[in-house]
């Protein structure tokens, strides 16, 4: 007999609630739920997907210890024996930093991952952090962080009720959206147009985002931060820059007009191939907009500007008074966010308060670059130890990161190396221990990042949709158990972890006098919270402290966890809100429009005004029914328009003598590929495009559907010299690359 049962989507941000239909222990079936808060039945295809994600008879079943130099099946206490003796070996002798962690893109989507890897870092003291950050993001937080102060204080688009949205390097009708938590984008943004509003997109090609748009800029890859330059000059130019309210909140305003003097449309056209009346055409229709948001993507991050350019997006939200009010970019309250402090002066944000061993490479927001992990690991010279041994969660760096074939041979070089993995991959192929979490079905989920980042505050949280197959362990536990392994502490209950956080949580809670429970005892506010787990005792924690929870009592009407249980479809907080000054926490105590390190880069982007590469440059591109490596396992998931192959446009491919769905080679500064090619004017003369997370063509790994349809690793091509200097994020869009025909082979019968 088949039932029912809620979820929330953990395949993609954009946090879908679904309802699954299920057989005994089997999902068959997934649709949206219409009575979700905040999606409101909206579902795309991956969600639909959920079932087929959720049954891939790859997924590993059981850990896997290598013996003799094969991976094979081990009991869990077999598999936490080995951790904890490979890591420990290395950190008694080497010390922790010689212990790397890599942190990837599916780790932010579970609890489990925003709950435990915070607690192994603080444990194991190591330095060497990597994450998908750094081919991604990065650069974002550090902007937010050098703008207001706090990396993770980051503005989202009003998206339904802004008048105007400006998206560059962002194509959420097939990415569903990306730090800007928004279910059923692509209808957000027909709604937009329906109640008169205005979408210009910036990107160079022409993808379904900018079909929609009633303008489309095709730009040349990579000089996004000069076109976003020249708007803001002409803002000032024109006298068109209103604050509005944003001003007593504003330090630097004349600085940052002197230091953007020389990015006149004018001096910028050539360079971004954008006609300088356009520009300005764009600048005064964001000036005369009632209300407008900037908002930049992963196209605008993974660029040799990428932190000028997310620095630059908010610097024309700002100029225009759009920055923290409605219909603008605001910042979103979460339900699990801290207690909100009193406004006013803070630490404020540091950058490069280390360097990366080999090639000197500064911190950002505690990590470090990607695309240094293979040197870091294979690299002998330089002050400190190599990383001997590794942690991967939810990682695969071989097939993200630049130059796969040097990481993979790194990889094999590692002492120890273990992988919380639900898969053998590219990546977790070399661990010697492979810990695979459950299904997600199995699995709970509340989205502590994402709705940090959403457009409507609201909160929502489900239990397991099907009870944890017997021989499985929950996911939280695997991660609390390597947290007692690798920082000394194997053999302890795992129930520990959440105690001590819970304990040091409310001990500090107590101490501070904005807190609703400032001066109570921590041990009788303990005793209080509900839950069946660890886990969920946390959870109820962070809500009952956070801005809409009931402070232990303090707040009767406040949020809990026993009263979010009893809205299983999620409790609505209302649309986004006002906040500042409360987010900042600049040593001003104010928005500083020109951080030092931002000034400093700026002679690096006036070089830029010069620099024309010659040839074709690359760019990447994403699928509606693709996350990253992710999904290319699942037959439903691929096919179609999922295709590992490169997009040229018409005119270079008669000048290069390539035809449609013939081989072409394309060399970069990493290697080389070969892939086939797809002539279509949806990318701008001058521009290819290989989409990223192909490649799955690896011995050793057990992705059958993935490996049968394997494409090529486009980042094979990057060498990962290229970086943004202030992020350390690899430049992953405007590479330069060489593409030729592949010679076809004539057979003949003599």
């Amino acid at each position: 007999m088949s039932r029912t049962a809620l979820r929330i989507c953990p395949l993609c941000e954009a946090t879908c609630g679904l309802t699954l239909t299920i057989e005994g222990t089997e999902v068959t079936g997934a649709r949206g739920d219409r009575d979700d808060v905040f999606s409101k039945g909206f579902i795309c295809p991956k969600g639909a997907a959920f079932g087929a994600v959720d049954a891939d008879p790859d997924r590993l079943r059981a850990p896997l210890v290598r013996r003799d130099g094969v991976l094979r099946e081990a009991t869990w206490e077999e598999a936490f024996d080995a951790v904890a003796a490979g890591l420990r070996a290395v950190v008694d002798r080497d010390g922790p930093d010689a212990v790397g962690v890599v942190l990837g893109n599916p780790n932010v989507h579970t609890m489990a991952g925003a709950l435990y890897p915070p607690v192994l870092l603080a444990g194991l003291r190591t330095r060497s952090l990597f994450t998908a950050s750094t081919v991604d993001q990065m650069p974002k937080h550090v902007s937010s962080g050098l703008l207001y102060g706090d990396a993770n204080a980051i503005p989202v688009p009003d998206l339904d009720h802004t008048s105007h949205l400006l998206l560059i390097g962002a194509n959420p009708l097939e990415s569903n959206g990306s730090l800007c938590t928004a279910p059923d984008f692509p209808g957000r943004l027909k709604a937009l147009k329906a109640r008169g509003g205005t979408l210009t997109v910036v990107d160079p090609r022409r993808t379904r985002t900018a079909r929609l748009a009633d303008r489309h800029i095709a730009i040349r890859p990579g000089t996004d931060a000069l076109l976003l330059a020249a708007l803001a000059h002409t803002l000032f130019e024109e006298d068109l820059a209103d604050l509005g309210d944003l001003a007593p909140h504003l330090q630097g305003l004349a600085e940052l007009r002197d230091a953007l003097r020389d990015f006149t449309p004018e001096a910028v056209a050539e360079a971004c191939d954008v006609d300088a009346g356009t520009i300005r055409t764009l600048a005064r229709e964001l000036a005369a907009a009632p209300t407008a948001a900037v908002y930049g993507r992963i196209g605008s991050c993974t660029v040799p500007h990428g932190t000028l350019a997310s620095w630059l997006v908010d610097v024309c939200t700002l100029l225009t008074g759009n920055l923290d009010r409605p219909g603008g970019a605001l910042f979103p309250q979460a339900a699990t966010d801290r207690t909100p402090r009193p406004a006013g002066p803070g630490r404020g944000f540091a950058l490069g308060r280390w360097r990366s061993r080999v090639s000197g490479h500064p911190e950002a927001k505690g990590e470090l670059p990607l695309s240094a992990l293979a040197e870091e690991i294979d690299t002998a010279t330089g002050e400190g130890t190599p990383v001997r041994a590794l942690i991967a969660v939810a990682a695969n760096p071989v097939l993200s990161a630049p130059d796969g074939d040097r990481l993979d041979k790194a990889l094999d070089s590692l002492e120890f190396m273990v992988s919380v993995d639900p898969y053998l991959n590219e990546t977790s192929r070399h661990a010697h221990v492979v810990l695979p979490p459950p299904p997600p079905s199995q699995s709970p989920h509340h989205d502590f990042a994402f709705n940090t980042l959403a457009v409507r505050n609201q909160v929502r949280y489900t239990r397991p949709a099907v009870p944890l197959e017997p021989g499985r362990m929950a996911e939280t536990e695997i991660m609390a158990r390597l947290v007692l392994a690798a920082t000394g502490l194997h053999g302890t209950d795992p129930s520990a972890v959440d105690d001590m956080v819970i304990g040091q949580t409310l001990g500090k809670a107590v101490t501070e006098p904005h807190s609703p429970v400032h001066g109570r005892d921590p041990r009788d506010l303990a005793g209080r919270l509900t839950g069946v787990n660890g886990p969920e005792r946390r959870l109820d924690m962070m809500l009952r402290l956070g801005p809409y929870g009931d402070g232990f009592g303090a707040r009767p009407d406040g949020l809990t966890l026993e009263r979010l249980l009893a809205h299983p479809h999620g409790i609505d907080l209302g649309p986004l809100a006002s906040r500042l000054p409360q987010p900042l926490k600049t040593a001003s105590g104010k928005v500083e429009l020109l951080p030092g390190p931002i000034a400093g880069d700026l002679p690096r982007l006036r070089q830029a005004l010069r620099d024309r590469p010659d040839g074709l440059v690359l760019v990447g591109r994403r699928h509606l029914r693709s996350n990253n490596s992710w999904m290319h396992n699942v037959p439903a998931l691929t096919g179609g328009s999922n295709r590992c192959t490169l997009h040229i446009h018409p005119d270079d491919a008669e000048r290069l003598g390539v035809r449609d769905g013939a081989p072409v080679r394309l060399k970069g500064a990493g290697g080389e590929v070969t892939a086939p090619a797809e002539v279509t004017d949806a990318v701008r003369p001058g521009v290819v495009s290989l989409p990223h997370g192909w490649g799955h063509d690896r011995p050793g790994t057990r992705l059958g559907h993935a490996s049968a349809d394997p494409g090529v690793n486009v980042n094979q091509l990057l060498d990962g010299r290229a970086l943004d200097p202030l992020s350390g994020n690899a430049v992953l869009n405007g590479v330069p690359v060489e593409v030729s025909p592949v010679a076809e082979t004539i057979s003949a019968l003599t």
